[in-house]
């Protein structure tokens, strides 16, 4: 069973990031931010849009894309890019033996070309109109999360409410 990992290219607002930290803490996935930021990296201006669960959330920084590539070198890399030619779902990932990192990138540029071609082969896209440009960075993390998952029977995440208990909407 491989890690999930969520891997943040240089973002440029916070809010994505809080949102993003918000889905990997629910989703028991790691976040990896590669710096630079486009933001102050400060749990102030992270705390609203994580519902405050950017204190729960595995994260690691990075100087830069080497210094990510350096540490996870043994891990199986997906990158999400409007150029992909297939949806995520195309790829078995239950026969991904390594961690999975799902790379996202800039809000404002994507992942940078010469990334993107050294690896086409594992790029994907999420389907849309063809009016349509991108989705919000974070709706795309939870997307593409949620499909990995799903292929993984959702790990050993809960698939009921607990708080109130599995049969609160029994009569």
């Amino acid at each position: 069973m491989s890690k999930i990992n969520i891997v943040l290219y240089e973002p440029e607002i916070a809010e994505n990031v809080g949102s993003t930290m918000r889905t990997c803490f629910l989703t028991n996935s790691k976040l990896h931010i590669i710096e630079p930021t486009g933001f102050i990296f400060d749990h102030r201006f992270l705390a609203r849009s994580s519902a405050n669960t950017h204190k729960h959330c595995e994260y690691e920084l990075y100087d830069d894309w080497q210094s990510f590539c350096q540490k996870n070198e043994n891990g199986k890399f997906f990158y999400l890019t409007r150029y992909g030619n297939k949806p995520i779902s195309d790829f078995d990932l239950k026969e991904v033996k390594e961690d999975i990192f799902f790379i996202f990138g800039r809000e404002s540029t994507g992942i940078p070309k010469d990334i993107l071609i050294d690896n086409i082969d594992n790029c994907f896209r999420i389907p849309m109109v063809t009016e349509g440009r991108s989705l919000n960075i974070s709706n795309c993390v939870a997307i593409v999360v949620y499909e990995g998952l799903r292929q993984y029977d959702y790990l050993d995440l809960c698939k009921f409410e607990t708080q109130k208990g599995k049969d609160y909407l029994k009569k």
